[in-house]
């Protein structure tokens, strides 16, 4: 894997804390062909293609009516005032192939910030292809960059290749854990509760 940074400076450019996102071109080769990306922070006018790998995504996870973003929610929360997630994108030729969210969250035991992947989606025409591992990489170093003490995510217990590529990486899986979530009218009723 040939991974060659390059600063990315266009005004409007919105870097969390002191951190400059970089596009990150990475050829990965595949026997006699070469699979090239380009890993770049997302833009507002990314919002629709987001949101249309954010359905991709939930529908691969056999839950395509439960997705209620909008493009203009997006746009909010992405990319209007006083954000707290961000996006990237990969790219393949200029054709968008991919997307990643992801936020800071931070670790009372280790004393810093982590880096948190919301969602990670490759079209699955490309999967196989170095995409996914590279805009990986590319979190990876944005964590890095921030001192970031963990770069965490979650993965279906079901998605076994998602599960076996994790681990090749090195990820290690917290058996230990179990997500809790509040949600939708538990989480009102137990807000209101006295």
């Amino acid at each position: 894997m040939v991974t060659e940074p390059l600063i990315c400076i266009s005004s409007g450019l919105i870097c969390p804390g002191s951190m400059c996102l970089q596009v990150v071109r990475s050829s990965e080769e595949k026997g006699d062909w070469c699979m090239s990306v380009e890993i770049r922070p997302a833009q507002k006018e990314d919002a629709a293609t987001i949101l249309h790998f954010i359905n991709e995504l939930a529908t691969y996870v056999r839950e395509p009516d439960v997705v209620l973003n909008t493009v203009e929610a997006i746009e909010t929360h992405l990319f209007g005032d006083n954000v707290h997630a961000y996006a990237l994108i990969c790219e393949k030729e200029g054709e968008a192939i991919g997307f990643a969210v992801y936020f800071f969250n931070y670790s009372t035991w280790v004393g810093r910030y982590g880096l948190y992947l919301e969602d990670l989606y490759v079209s699955p025409e490309y999967r196989g292809t170095g995409a996914g591992k590279a805009i990986i990489r590319y979190l990876a170093q944005i964590a890095v960059s921030q001192q970031c003490g963990r770069f965490e995510w979650v993965v279906l217990d079901w998605n076994q290749k998602a599960k076996d590529f994790y681990r090749r990486i090195g990820a290690l899986p917290q058996d230990d854990l179990t997500i809790c979530r509040l949600s939708g009218e538990a989480l009102l009723q137990f807000a209101e509760s006295n």
